[in-house]
């Protein structure tokens, strides 16, 4: 087996910068067995460093890797790689509906106002619709990794995923959002360099038609049949890319709600510009006569395994510098993601789940514990999908379908809706995931059992049954939390039946009385200012 050593020391080398800067970093955690310091970095994130790490929110191995096979990717092509647009489009909906109101009230992390309006069971519920997203979202980088790895190394794909995913799960034991955060600068900075300096490279390979050439290759065809599916992964990857607590991790920890306003609305440009290489890496992998390079395509096919395009054009079609700062830059980059993700899941678990619902006098010390522990079961899970899902494009939409349909409405509620209550809550996801569990899913072989209009043999579910469902779970939930919230307040019905205390004043504070952000809400101003300083 002839093992690329290039490309191996490019990816050691950017690992260890990777993790010094994150033991670096993790220094500044000043009190690290404080949990909310850990998760929100003590609220200090800056412009310099917030901007870096919002942008890498999204902008890793999964998006740059799953940009570029999707354009090169037939039957997809620039006309359907819809995900890079839309993910960065979410930061500016969440710069301008959400994010100011969040930041404002001292959330640590996206399910404390969730667990404040619904009660911390019935709110914890959708810690769970979260945890999903992220671990598909994880996945998505470790699938990316894999297939990287796998081109330097020539090993198998899955054996690589497992490789990075030990090592993913050793660096984010050092933990806290300032090791995630500087990781991040540092991630940006080496994919950056790293990809632009391979363009020119890629481009000119003698293998390469010139892709202005080849444009009916990589642009894409538009198919009329298809207007309802396009618009609905629009509505998909905006919305449903808003209620991340990646992104909250981040936002939270912002010094003023209005610096995360602003950081959001940078990030929105930050990510589009990084998303242009991936496209150009994308078109060139479809203007290119691989039978022409020393890519073995007995074993590394592109076509048959989309996936791997990026790595192949950095690994064969650029010198062996550039190889090693290009396959070297996506390898770190996708493990400061993963810390960042893993992280996220596992916040929400020890803050949402353990320490509010399970053990609400744990010690900070235990929660500390809980939270390294979480991580490394986090990343377990997430390898397991990695191994199962092999488009890392499809991985990376299927990340936001299940937060669209059920978490998005829900967001709007507990921001914007004051009488949204658990009884609008429970009819809501109901119904909502029971059209969206209708429409099926192709992508992980799950049969749909709704027959929706437009139905197509061929092509399957033609209307935008997604954002259907979304629309008609917000509206259920508006409907039963105004309809009952009336019942109640003008008498009609006996509050000895609010069974989930959702009117009951004098209980409102007690029901939730061990979860922190209520805790923190019901200080006065003088007490607020007091304890930021010691978040």
């Amino acid at each position: 087996m002839a093992v690329h050593w290039g490309g191996v020391a490019g990816m050691i080398v950017f690992y260890l910068i990777i993790l010094l800067v994150g033991m670096w970093a993790s220094k500044r955690t000043k009190g690290g067995d404080n949990p909310e310091r850990v998760m929100v970095a003590r609220r200090d994130i800056g412009w310099f460093v917030g901007f870096f790490t919002l942008v890498a929110t999204w902008v890793g191995g999964g998006y740059i890797n799953g940009t570029a096979e999707k354009v090169f990717r037939p039957g997809g092509g620039l006309l359907w790689t819809q995900a890079p647009i839309g993910y960065s489009l979410s930061f500016a909906v969440n710069g301008l509906f959400f994010t100011r109101k969040m930041r404002a009230s001292n959330y640590v992390t996206m399910i404390d106002p969730f667990q404040i309006k619904y009660g911390s069971r019935f709110g914890g519920l959708l810690f769970v619709v979260a945890l999903l997203g992220e671990l598909l979202w994880c996945a998505t980088i470790l699938a990316a990794l894999g297939s990287s790895i796998a081109v330097i190394l020539e090993l198998d794909q899955n054996l690589a995923v497992i490789i990075s995913a030990c090592i993913a799960a050793v660096y984010t034991l050092f933990g806290g959002l300032y090791s995630v955060a500087y990781t991040d600068i540092v991630q940006l900075i080496l994919i950056f360099i790293g990809l632009w300096l391979a363009v020119p490279f890629a481009m000119t390979h003698e293998a390469v038609v010139p892709i202005s050439e080849t444009k009916d290759e990589w642009l894409g065809e538009w198919d009329n049949k298809l207007v309802g599916v396009w618009l609905d992964n629009w509505m998909l990857l905006i919305f449903g890319g808003v209620p991340w607590q990646a992104y909250y991790q981040r936002a939270l920890a912002a010094k003023t709600p209005d610096l995360a306003v602003k950081l959001s609305y940078a990030a929105t440009i930050g990510c589009l510009v990084m998303a242009i290489p991936a496209v150009i890496f994308g078109a060139v992998g479809s203007s290119t006569d691989w039978e022409m390079t020393n890519v073995n395509l007995n074993k590394t096919d592109p076509y048959e395994d989309a996936s791997l395009v990026l790595p192949l054009i950095m690994q064969f079609l650029t010198p062996p510098f550039i190889a090693f700062m290009g396959l070297g830059a996506i390898s770190a980059a996708t493990m400061s993601s993963t810390d960042s993700s893993v992280l996220s899941s596992s916040s929400m678990f020890v803050r949402n789940i353990y320490s509010t619902i399970f053990r609400p006098k744990a010690s900070d010390k235990e929660i500390i514990w809980v939270l390294r522990c979480t991580i490394l079961v986090v990343t377990a899970i997430a390898t397991i999908l990695a191994l199962t899902l092999k488009s890392i494009y499809t991985l990376f939409v299927l990340c936001s379908d299940l937060v669209y349909v059920i978490l998005f409405p829900q967001l709007i509620c507990v921001v914007h809706v004051p009488k949204a209550n658990t009884y609008g809550l429970i009819p809501g996801l109901i119904i909502g995931l029971i059209l969206r569990l209708g429409g099926g899913e192709e992508a992980i072989g799950m049969p749909h059992f709704i027959r929706y209009p437009f139905y197509d043999d061929d092509y399957g579910q033609l209307f935008p049954f997604r954002s259907l469902a979304m629309l008609v779970s917000l509206i259920t939930t508006l409907v039963f939390s105004y309809g009952v919230a009336l019942l109640f307040e003008k008498g009609y019905v006996s509050e000895k039946w609010d069974i989930f205390e959702c009117f009951h004043v004098d209980d409102e504070n007690e029901k939730n009385e061990n979860h922190p952000a209520v805790k923190y809400e019901l200080q006065g101003p003088e007490n607020k200012n007091e304890s930021d300083k010691f978040l």
